[in-house]
């Protein structure tokens, strides 16, 4: 059974960090301090885009949303998609094995909650097995959060994702959330990430983030800065606002 490695930081570990979960290691909580002391909207901006993520999910089971795949999912903790709809089938995607070690022991009591070990560049695999737990037929909420910058180009995310927009049922709703430095990715985040990522990371412009869409109609307000998406409240004047490196949408697709 593979093991969480304490001196390597993880992804997964280090985003459970950001949003104040219990779920990492020594070397995580360095790499993330390390970068918000490079980059001190880091974690801000990592608990927007959660806030996002409950948001856009309280929407979609408001709009009759009953089953999720969520995909490059990292552990599922912190208000994850199964906490926020309790009464939907989830099924979580990532392909790191110790993650998927680690996320099943974490949702044996969840009930409607799995984890799925697979790679989501590969869609028909992934595909054929949430078939096994979500009825394909009906429309689903496919999550890709904070994972797409992640895959550089040469990758080709976009066909990944055009696959998966073709394979749901009309009715069907698409979450993305995507960093972008518009023209620049941040060094320094790069760096840090680097050793625990495939990729060190893809800087890309809101149009090229609004492709990922395809032919879904972008609910309103569109495609926005992560805090304001159909926010719960309206914003303090005192309250700091972050910069704009995290853009977030919702597509629906009708036919």
């Amino acid at each position: 059974m593979p093991e969480f490695h304490a001196h390597t930081p993880n992804l997964a570990r280090m985003y459970d960090y950001m949003l104040g979960g219990t779920d990492n290691y020594a070397i995580d909580r360095e790499a993330i301090d390390r970068l918000a002391a490079l980059i001190p909207q880091a974690v801000p901006l990592a608990r927007a885009n959660r806030a996002f993520l409950q948001r856009a999910v309280r929407y979609l089971v408001d709009a009759g949303i009953r089953q999720f795949l969520d995909l490059g999912s990292g552990l599922p903790t912190q208000g994850n998609v199964h906490e926020v709809a309790p009464e939907a089938k989830v099924v979580y995607v990532d392909r790191d094995p110790v993650v998927a070690t680690h996320a099943r022991a974490l949702l044996e009591e969840a009930g409607r909650a799995v984890f799925v070990q697979a790679d989501l560049l590969d869609p028909d695999e992934v595909l054929a097995q949430a078939a096994r737990f979500l009825d394909m037929n009906e429309p689903v909420g496919v999550l890709l959060v904070s994972i797409l910058h992640f895959l550089p180009d040469a990758r080709d995310p976009g066909k990944m994702v055009t696959r998966l927009r073709e394979a749901v049922a009309p009715g069907s709703h698409l979450v993305l959330t995507h960093a972008t430095s518009r023209g620049r990715f941040e060094e320094g985040a790069a760096a840090l990430y680097r050793p625990a990522s495939a990729g060190a990371g893809t800087d890309r412009t809101p149009r090229e983030i609004r492709a990922f869409f395809g032919d879904f109609d972008l609910v309103e307000p569109g495609l926005v800065h992560a805090p304001d998406w159909r926010p719960d409240r309206p914003r303090l004047v005192s309250e700091p606002s972050l910069p704009s490196y995290l853009l977030v949408g919702v597509g629906q697709k009708h036919s």
